[in-house]
């Protein structure tokens, strides 16, 4: 069977255009997937510049912890340091009018070169009371974190709100702690 020439011509045209449109679109999605690198290219470079940023900040975070250390409080061996900060966090209550309800103790847990103390309070109390009571226990010379604060209204007493308060005191590695200090040993 032969062609005409016609049909030849036709035949090698079909023949190019499905070989450049196969062809297009595979750069097109090598294209695509070439962007995609790029963009991920330069997402990775930026975090790496605020990484870099970062710890080239190392020298001066240290030397701004190092100052705020000095101001952690100092336990000798032998005390616990859930005892004291419960007496003294319901010393503080006291004073201030705040009620106390429930309280839930966590354990001293390490992070970083400092130990963590944890405390979880439900409380009642007017609003200008409860800060005084939070200034008086950082005043106190506690170096605490407000992880949570739940606030409500209290229905019953007018004026006084409940809620609930996830603190993190934290205390120098270096110092001998209640529980630090056998756990150290």
């Amino acid at each position: 069977m032969s062609m005409s020439r016609h049909d030849q011509n036709l035949l090698v045209a079909t023949v190019l255009v499905v070989a450049f449109g196969l062809l297009a679109m595979k750069l097109r999605s090598g294209l695509d997937a070439w962007r995609d690198s790029l963009s991920r290219l330069d997402g990775l470079r930026r975090n790496r510049a605020e990484a870099r940023e970062l710890i080239d900040m190392g020298p001066q975070w240290r030397d701004q912890y190092d100052k705020v250390r000095g101001e952690m409080p100092v336990f000798e061996p032998g005390r616990q340091v859930d005892t004291y900060w419960m007496s003294e966090m319901d010393r503080l209550a006291r004073e201030y009018g705040v009620s106390i309800t429930r309280r839930k103790v966590g354990n001293e847990t390490p992070t970083g070169d400092v130990f963590e103390f944890s405390t979880a309070c439900e409380w009642e109390a007017p609003l200008d009371a409860f800060a005084k009571f939070l200034h008086a226990m950082q005043s106190a010379g506690a170096m605490l974190d407000v992880r949570e604060l739940v606030i409500r209204t209290q229905e019953r007493k007018k004026g006084f709100l409940r809620g609930l308060i996830s603190l993190a005191l934290f205390i120098g590695l270096s110092w001998g702690c209640g529980k630090l200090t056998q756990w150290l040993l």
